[in-house]
């Protein structure tokens, strides 16, 4: 169980892990002061699909030179994007228990306009929120913490190959019958299939804190 407060990225349609992470937190501070790094899930999320996990993956606009703030990362709508992501959510999670109970609610974050990908994920951070049933308050740090003192360091949980040293619970997904249990996708797995019950998964988890 996570006790205290916790230092974590913003990330796109977060991991269970990371969710899990927000909901048993005293508090959350997001790191605002750091550079963007590939392969992470500040650009990407995993879904269940038919062959398996689907990976969905923001593009942004890339630049020659030096290294950009995360806050300062523009996504690239020249490409169709969000409307894909939809359209992937829908074949995938359309037919799961409570996917309709939550569409009108975010199919929002896959129409609005999003230019800055940091502002984008902590919009979709608020609603997942909303939608599960957490308040524990944030805030951002103003410059980047090498070494946080009075924090729980999470951010290590938002690099796309790391393994979270901890034993997911199985629960019943969309593609059950053709593919074997798939641990720490996107919440949004967790929230189409569980729908109110996902909340006390997540504050059940238990996290190498």
């Amino acid at each position: 169980m996570v006790k205290g407060a916790v230092l974590i990225h913003p990330a796109y349609f977060p991991s269970i892990a990371q969710m899990a992470v927000v909901a048993q937190a005293d508090a959350i501070v997001f790191e605002a002061g750091d550079n963007y790094q590939k392969q992470t899930y500040r650009n990407r999320a995993n879904i269940s699909h038919t062959q398996g996990k689907l990976l969905l993956n923001v593009p942004i606009i890339k630049t020659k030179g030096e290294r950009k703030k995360y806050t300062e990362v523009v996504t690239d709508n020249n490409y169709p994007w969000q409307s894909q992501h939809w359209k992937s959510l829908l074949t995938a999670y359309s037919t799961s228990p409570f996917f309709e109970y939550y569409e009108a609610e975010i199919a929002h974050l896959f129409k609005d306009p999003a230019t800055s990908l940091f502002d984008h994920n902590i919009k979709i951070h608020k609603e997942l929120c909303e939608l599960l049933g957490i308040d524990t308050p944030h805030s951002f740090t103003e410059e980047y913490i090498k070494e946080p003192k009075g924090l729980i360091d999470a951010r290590s949980y938002i690099d796309a190959k790391s393994v979270v040293d901890t034993t997911f619970p199985k629960y019943i997904q969309v593609f059950n019958d053709r593919n074997d249990f798939i641990p720490n996708l996107s919440v949004l797995d967790l929230l189409f299939t569980e729908g109110p019950n996902a909340i006390s998964y997540l504050e059940k988890l238990e996290l190498p804190f």
